[in-house]
């Protein structure tokens, strides 16, 4: 029997949600007749030390990952359980993303002391948000929304806008969903006002690539459809050259006639300029790729140096 090590960060959404994996796995090892019995290393990022300030002022990619894939090459661990939004475009090598479960919901959700919805805000409402994405589209619909820089695991994220820090707080379902905490969502936030981030709602199962054995394990769990429609958000990504802290957003579908749609997004963080596109096709990677470039001739490119050179300020 083989005894497989999985690496994840300490907090309760995480912990859950690689428990759910958990139980895909031992049902494909007994489905491929694998034997082996798991267990749960937790590993402690950048991303979790580093609370009062923003994710894009903290700067880097792959905040919330590295040291679990520093576990992952030193062969601590046999695989890591990442919320794929999480995941940098490039990784590193000898590593692969060797599975993607089914996704969970990709939106975001708004939830309020008032309990209602986003356009019963009053005039500058406080909301609380980590993500540069998320704002600049809030704040493109509603100018007059007070952004708060709102860092945290769900629990604390929830407890600032009980105390009344907040008037809301912008969250991902996914999370919610795991926990089990829907009755806190006020109102869901469609993509066509709120595009999700790259891979939200997903999770990526990384693995070492010359590991055989765990690969043929993350294929018998793995969603193509999910696989399909994360690639072509993650090749947009890439060529962008962006991570979880810019304003970045993409979303893919698969329509009724077996093509995919991928919407993409850059905007400026205050919300003045959103650049926004559609594309179908089939070849997800190319996809994405395709759509970057279209998003750069407009100016993406020049939006996310801003961003970046004002990070580093």
């Amino acid at each position: 029997m083989r005894k497989i090590v999985i690496g994840t960060r300490q907090s309760a959404l995480a912990l859950t949600q690689s428990g759910q994996v958990v139980e895909l796995l031992r049902e494909a090892a007994r489905r491929t007749g694998v034997e082996a019995e798991f267990e749960l290393k937790k590993i402690v990022t950048k991303g979790d030390r580093i609370l009062d300030v923003s994710l894009s002022k903290v700067g880097g990619k792959g905040l919330f990952v590295k040291e679990i894939e520093h576990a992952l090459l030193e062969e601590e661990i046999d695989l890591a359980i990442h919320s794929m939004k999480d995941m940098p475009a490039e990784l590193p090598e000898g590593l692969v993303i060797g599975g993607v479960p089914p996704r969970e919901d990709p939106r975001d959700c708004l939830i309020t002391r008032s309990g209602g919805g986003f356009e019963a805000l009053p005039n500058g409402a406080r909301v609380g948000t980590s993500s540069l994405r998320r704002a600049c589209q809030l704040k493109a619909a509603r100018p007059d929304l007070v952004m708060e820089v709102l860092r945290g695991n769900i629990d604390s994220r929830l407890r600032r806008l009980d105390t009344g820090e907040m008037d809301a707080v912008i969250l991902a379902a996914a999370g919610l969903h795991r926990m089990g905490w829907q009755n806190r969502v006020t109102e869901y936030l469609e993509p066509e006002l709120c595009l999700p981030a790259v891979g939200q709602g997903a999770l990526a199962i990384e693995c070492r690539s010359a590991d055989a054995i765990i690969l043929e394990l993350l294929a018998a769990v793995t969603h193509e459809e999910t696989r399909r429609a994360v690639a072509a958000e993650r090749s947009f990504l890439d060529t962008l050259q962006g991570g979880c802290q810019v304003p970045i957003g993409a979303y893919a579908v698969f329509l009724p006639d077996g093509q995919l749609s991928l919407t993409g997004m850059v905007g400026e963080p205050d919300g003045s300029v959103l650049l926004r596109d559609t594309l179908t096709g089939h070849d997800p990677e190319a996809m994405g790729s395709r759509l970057a470039g279209t998003l750069i001739s407009r100016g993406a490119d020049r939006i996310l140096a801003k961003v970046r050179s004002e990070a580093h300020e």
